[in-house]
């Protein structure tokens, strides 16, 4: 496992290999405490971050290694230096690369230039170290993958929405997407994802109909309405367009009793879901934070092995 810049990058074996080593990190963390010394980990954020930048850094630190930060605001990153000359660079005194970028293919021009592990910290396609530590939280609360329906309610052309559908297909999670029509997840990622699913057996779905998409469902997931890249000016736009899509005391009637509620943070009460579902009993989005820190130890310990 050299780098991560999808979900599309593991198989089935390998995220439960991550999800089972995120656990026993989790439950022991002493036993990692200097398996990574000497290491250094560079995280280049071209988008803003808080949890993305915390549990990277906490776990590095905590396994022994070391951390430095790089915003591209302040560096010749994509303006005086190309991607490609700044991963070359960048390999010589560094041991692992984590970057949250805008363009995807930018990740991809780091990853085919650096000769060390790159890991993907958030594109504007894809966040799998997010969906990875989501999966955690899954087993954790459902206790397995199988026989389970995720349904994410609000905007489908989003790179959590994309990497929830690679995931669950990988790990044979139905997953029902409701969003309005233009807002749809991409049909290539949809596609490719299908072929996963032909062989888990899951189903995914996209339909504009929220209690469709909610119903029976075991898992409710909801995110930010305004992702990092877009313009504030489209808000109240947008406002309109998803407030049928918002998770609420209605519109979860629709799902299992013992459904859990994730948001991956951050959440904006009143928007994507109210205040009584984020902060209620089914909320799981404080446990499922966290384990961003556990999954993301597992995953610099895997590319770095």
């Amino acid at each position: 496992m050299k780098s991560i810049l999808s979900l599309f990058d593991l198989d089935k074996t390998e995220i439960l290999h991550l999800v089972e080593l995120a656990g026993d990190i989790k439950k022991n963390p002493q036993v990692y405490s200097g398996a990574l010394t000497g290491k250094t980990l560079m995280m280049l954020f071209e988008k803003p971050s808080l949890r993305t930048k915390i549990s990277f850094d906490v776990g590095m630190q905590s396994m022994g290694g070391n951390t430095l930060v790089i915003d591209s605001q302040s560096s010749p990153f994509k303006s005086k230096e190309t991607v490609a000359d700044t991963a070359k660079v960048s390999s010589r005194y560094v041991d692992i690369i984590m970057a949250r970028l805008f363009e995807h293919n930018d990740l991809v021009e780091m990853a085919q230039n650096a000769s060390v592990p790159v890991i993907n910290g958030l594109t504007n396609d894809f966040h799998p170290v997010q969906i990875l530590s989501d999966l955690l939280t899954i087993k954790e609360k459902k206790g397995r993958f199988d026989k389970l329906k995720l349904c994410f309610l609000g905007d489908g052309f989003n790179n959590v929405t994309h990497s929830l559908i690679i995931g669950c297909a990988h790990m044979g999670i139905d997953v029902s997407v409701g969003c309005p029509s233009e807002l749809s997840p991409k049909q290539e990622i949809v596609d490719k994802a299908n072929a996963i699913a032909q062989v888990s057996e899951a189903k995914i779905t996209v339909t504009q109909d929220a209690k469709e998409a909610i119903k029976d469902a075991d898992i409710v997931y909801a995110d930010s309405w305004m992702s990092y890249h877009i313009p504030e000016s489209e808000k109240e736009k947008r406002v309109q367009k998803f407030l049928g899509f918002q998770v609420n005391s209605e519109i979860v009637k629709g799902a299992k009793p013992d459904f859990i509620f994730m948001n991956c943070l951050p959440a904006m009460r009143g928007f994507e879901q109210t205040a009584e579902i984020i902060d209620g009993r089914h909320s799981v989005v404080f446990d499922q934070a966290e384990n961003r820190l556990h999954m993301q130890k597992a995953i610099m310990l895997e590319c770095l092995k």
